[in-house]
C-alpha cells in the first residue's frame, strides 16, 4: 500500500491532463446515466478497498467543517463549539473551518477515527465518487485522484466505460 501511496502523485499528475479533457466533456454532455454508472463504479471500487489500510485522506489533507459539524463533534467530546474550534481548527483563505494541521488529530495509529460516528460530513463522503451530478464536481475529483487510489482507479475505470 505504502508504494502506491508514494506513486500516486506522480501517476495523478500524468493524468492530469487527460482527466480534465475527459471531464471537460463529462461536464459539456454527460451521459444519460452517469449517476447510475458512478455509483456502480464507486460501490465495485470500495468492495475491494479497506480505507483502513490507507488513511491517506487523513493523513495528507483535511476536510471542510461545517457549523453542523462542529456542533454534532463538539457535543461528543462534550465540549463547547468554542473550544472545539479553538482546539482543532483554524479559518482558511476560503473563510471555511479547516483542520489547524494534519494528519488529523481524531486518526488513530490504526488509521481508525476517534470520532467516526459523528465524523465531518465532508469525510464521510470522501472521496464523492459517488455523490449526485457527479459530473459537477470535477475539479474536487481532479484533486482526490491525487490522494485516494480508489478514486483514481474509480476515475481510470469510467474513462474505460464511459471513454
Amino acid at each position: 500500500m505504502q508504494e502506491e501511496l508514494n506513486e500516486l502523485p506522480q501517476r495523478a499528475k500524468d493524468k492530469h491532463k487527460e482527466n480534465k479533457k475527459f471531464f471537460q466533456k463529462l461536464k459539456k454532455k454527460p451521459p444519460r446515466q452517469l449517476d447510475r454508472q458512478m455509483q456502480e463504479i464507486h460501490d465495485q471500487e470500495f468492495e475491494r478497498t479497506d480505507c483502513l489500510k490507507c488513511a491517506n485522506c487523513c493523513k495528507t489533507t483535511g476536510p471542510l467543517f461545517t457549523p453542523r459539524d462542529i456542533e454534532r463533534i463538539s457535543k461528543h467530546l462534550k465540549v463547547k463549539p468554542r473550544q472545539f474550534t479553538e482546539q482543532y481548527l483554524r479559518i482558511d483563505e476560503d473563510n471555511d473551518y479547516v483542520l489547524q494541521e494534519v494528519p488529523c488529530s481524531f486518526l488513530a495509529a490504526d488509521n481508525h477515527c476517534l470520532i467516526y460516528e459523528v465524523r465531518p460530513k465532508a469525510c464521510s463522503e470522501f472521496p464523492h465518487t459517488d455523490r449526485k451530478d457527479f459530473h459537477k464536481i470535477t475539479n474536487l475529483t481532479l484533486k482526490n485522484v491525487a490522494i485516494c487510489p480508489a478514486a483514481f482507479r474509480i476515475v481510470e475505470e469510467m474513462k474505460k466505460r464511459i471513454g
